[in-house]
């Protein structure tokens, strides 16, 4: 091994990083590599250290500095070994790996019984996971919550809101309650009230929005109302406007991803800072202006009517007072 300074800030970068990934329990493979060995490319020698990973996600560890050859941390996959080299991996799970991981976080439970409970979801925070967002999801949260809830689909979460939007949410805590709670929310008996704050006049009446919602075939991560999307409808309810902004509350007849978003966006209306539907930043909003205010379904086991009402956080707050207060 070379004495050069820069080899020695390795071979301690080398020890720091080793301490806290023992840390964190991942497990080390090392190999010592013999004349058969020789020749053989970094990336090909993972593979055969450890098998049950990917050869890209065995790559984007040699990336990430969790691979050393003779202490010193190595970044290039394609690099030739020699035999007499150790080779010693730190097998970093992939991402994804986290999304079923229980973690602590604090939720605001609006309501809660044996069979389901009722959130108020903050902006920011991620329903379920995906690419991305791999872990911190209130799905995580849930499980971390309540052990039993790994038993259920999805943790039993039977309808997600936007990350940046906020709210109320239903969550199934029973078999029984997440099959009779996505029965409803299909056959559309489960009652979603929002408030949004979108630009230009909507004018003084109710109005129905009534367009089909699928992926844009134009930009991939929006939706827009196409002819072979999903069938979508909102009703719309005016409350006041001001100074270029309108505030209206929203009554969902479908559940479609970004469904009011897209609709409002659609009749020329995007929702106050919602930059992937054409909003701007105003009145301090900085996500998009979508709270999620009522809910109310028909308890899933006693039947009997639940309806709960939740005010928005502080930045929708005040936001909604200078437009529909004064």
């Amino acid at each position: 091994m070379g004495g050069s300074q820069r080899d020695l800030e390795l071979a301690d970068e080398w020890q720091q990083a080793d301490e806290a990934e023992v840390d964190v329990g991942f497990e080390r493979r090392e190999r010592a590599l013999a004349m058969a060995d020789h020749g053989l490319r970094l990336d090909k020698l993972l593979t055969l250290l450890a098998p049950e990973f990917s050869r890209n996600h065995l790559q984007g560890l040699v990336e990430a500095g969790h691979v050393r050859v003779d202490g010193v941390t190595s970044s290039t996959s394609s690099r030739k070994l020699k035999a007499g080299q150790t080779v010693v991996v730190t097998l970093v799970p992939p991402a994804e790996s986290l999304a079923f991981t229980p973690q602590a976080m604090n939720l605001d439970v609006v309501y809660e019984d044996a069979h389901l409970l009722v959130v108020n979801k903050p902006a920011g925070l991620v329903v379920h996971p995906a690419a991305g967002n791999w872990s911190g999801t209130l799905l995580n949260g849930l499980l971390a919550r309540d052990p039993a809830a790994a038993q259920l689909p999805r943790a039993g979460i039977v309808h997600r809101l936007d990350k940046d939007t906020s709210g109320l949410m239903v969550v199934g805590r029973s078999l029984q309650a997440v099959t009779a709670l996505m029965r409803d929310i299909a056959a559309r008996t489960v009652k979603r009230r929002y408030m949004a704050l979108a630009h230009g006049d909507v004018g003084r009446a109710d109005f129905t929005v009534d367009g089909p919602v699928g992926r844009d075939p134009a930009v991939r991560v929006r939706m827009a109302v196409i002819p072979q999307g999903k069938p979508a409808r909102t009703d719309v309810m005016p409350v006041a406007y001001r100074d270029g902004v309108s505030a209206v509350r929203c009554a969902l007849h479908t559940g479609r991803t970004h469904q009011i978003r897209v609709h409002l966006a659609h009749q020329g209306h995007p929702l106050v800072a919602d930059a992937v539907y054409g909003g701007r930043h105003l009145l301090g909003m900085t996500r998009q202006a979508l709270h999620a205010v009522e809910l109310g379904f028909a308890h899933p086991v006693g039947g009997e009517m639940l309806a709960f009402e939740c005010p928005p956080p502080d930045d929708f707050a005040s936001a909604w007072a200078a437009v529909a207060i004064g």
